[in-house]
């Protein structure tokens, strides 16, 4: 297990943004080259965004479940090493290998593993039965109730799920059993990929932890209304009798944004859920735990409190702040799983509250230091007020790149970070990640964006959008070379976060 105290550095890079010929990143020979190019660059963290199936708009952050690997990471070459598939063809015109087009791969990719499930049928040997209905069993947990969901959804044309007969809608006892029957293939199908998702990933992590690179995950705080989830279990959420959620999530209106962001998930029945010992979240904290290293949670504050939305109002105007589930959450969870390796994902609105509850389970927080050049010296973004339990950022996923921070900010927030950072343009994200490494933070992560010193055109998205551009960037191999991962490593190992060797000292 990872240890969160301890000094370390690492990249963020989610997996689909990795090089690879079958138009999107996922757990194949590039993974594997990329732990490799991790470890030369003295870096022991490997962190990725959400790894469930994507949702409205390509996210991660709105899947239709909190359980299920997306589809799109499975990779081709080891279904066509085990006989399943033959050597897939890109469709006419290939793919653009530095931005993934979802509206062509996705179907692509689903009939690559439709053929591969078809030749696992007609190929697969005894081991190879064993093993899926070996996993089967382990996962029926979640995977039934998804398996069928999928399946489901096929058969009504990809409609919502309330949209669907009423008797799979409330899943009745006789519908649900009929529906298994009828559905086998399709379900087998489903189960098939979540099986592939679940070795490659096992197997890449395996890899990553023995050359000493941990995998840190990412857990999104709420679920989406079309979800496996809320259909298995809609007692758990605040829905109407029409499956309707009758207040929804967001964040109340501010500066960036004046009317609130209206997020529309449907929020939890804590009551509910407290009633059974937070049992759902034990399963869900036990999966990411399979599955990676460290995760972080997004959102954290919501657990403190959330701001709830009425579902009729279409801003998030309106709202109220509710509170969460707070302490009890974490200690029922700790008495299923133990200690829990996460980061708290504390940005934005932070009370007294969210501190208290992130410290007294010392949970690392976040800080990222594009934001700290706003004010003055006392911004809690600066490195100089920093605290050891804190995970540094130059910035996320949702941030611009350095680069492009630079070229957007105001006369006065460069003339303040170039003094701080002593730094121009063309070097302040190398000046940047020396200030995140060589800060009092026990871990420092930096987009592979920041490490290249890339421009804004290459940042992975835009929070409160649906833009072409969101969650689509990829990089070449060729952009790395050697000065990079040489860069990179020499200002961990002088951190004390990285292998002091690579200095190289006489």
């Amino acid at each position: 297990m990872i240890n969160l105290h301890q000094r370390q550095a690492g990249v963020l890079l989610h997996v689909t943004s990795l090089p690879g010929p079958n138009g999107i990143g996922d757990f194949g020979p590039d993974a594997y080259r990329f732990v490799d190019w991790l470890q030369s660059a003295g870096q022991s963290l490997w962190q990725w965004l959400p790894t469930t199936p994507i949702g409205p708009g390509d996210s991660p952050y709105q899947s239709v479940s909190a359980f299920a690997g997306s589809p799109l990471m499975v990779a081709l070459e080891p279904l066509v090493a085990a006989g399943w598939l033959p050597a897939p063809q890109p469709p006419e015109g290939g793919f653009d290998a530095l931005r993934v087009d979802f509206s062509r791969v996705v179907p692509w990719r689903l009939n690559q593993l439709r053929a591969a499930f078809a030749g696992f049928g007609l190929k697969r040997d005894a081991q190879e039965t064993a093993a899926f209905d070996d996993w089967q069993k382990r996962e029926a947990s979640w995977l039934d109730d998804y398996a069928l969901f999928m399946a489901l959804e096929t058969e009504n044309g990809g409609k919502a799920w309330w949209h669907w007969p009423a008797e799979v809608r409330e899943r009745g006892t006789g519908a649900l059993r009929a529906a298994r029957l009828r559905l086998a293939d399709e379900i087998g199908f489903w189960a098939f990929v979540q099986w592939c998702f679940d070795t490659q990933l096992a197997a890449l992590k395996s890899y990553a932890n023995s050359r000493d690179v941990a995998i840190m995950g990412d857990l999104p705080i709420f679920i989406a209304h079309h979800s496996a989830d809320c259909w298995s279990r809609p007692d758990l959420y605040t829905l109407d009798e029409h499956f309707q959620p009758t207040v929804v999530a967001g964040c109340p209106p501010d500066a960036m944004a004046p009317t609130g962001q209206r997020w529309g998930n449907p929020l939890y029945r804590w009551d509910r859920m407290a009633e059974e010992d937070y049992a759902w979240w034990s399963a869900r904290l036990k999966r990411a735990l399979n599955q990676a290293d460290v995760f972080r949670i997004d959102h954290f504050r919501g657990f403190a409190g959330y701001y709830e939305i009425p579902a009729s109002c279409p801003t998030a105007e309106q709202g109220v702040w509710v509170p969460g589930p707070g302490k009890a959450l974490f200690e029922a969870i700790e008495r299923t799983l133990g200690s829990l390796p996460i980061v708290a994902e504390d940005l934005g609105l932070i009370t007294e509250d969210v501190i208290e509850l992130r410290d007294a389970f010392e949970f690392p927080g976040m800080k990222i230091l594009q934001f700290g050049f706003g004010s003055d010296a006392s911004d809690d973004f600066l490195p100089h007020n920093w605290t050891r339990n804190f995970v540094a950022y130059t910035g996320t996923h949702d941030n611009d790149t350095v680069r492009g921070w630079w070229q957007g900010a105001s006369e006065r927030e460069r003339m303040y970070a170039g003094s701080y950072l002593a730094s121009d343009e063309a070097h302040v994200h190398w000046a940047m990640i020396r200030a995140c490494c060589n800060s009092v933070a026990n871990i420092a992560v930096f987009p592979l964006q920041d490490v290249l010193g890339l421009d804004g055109a290459h940042r992975m998205n835009v929070p409160g959008t649906v833009g072409p551009h969101n969650w689509t960037w990829r990089f070449s191999w060729d952009w790395l070379g050697s000065e990079p991962a040489r860069v990179l490593g020499l200002i961990s190992a002088a951190s004390g976060r990285g292998p002091l060797e690579l200095l190289k000292l006489p």
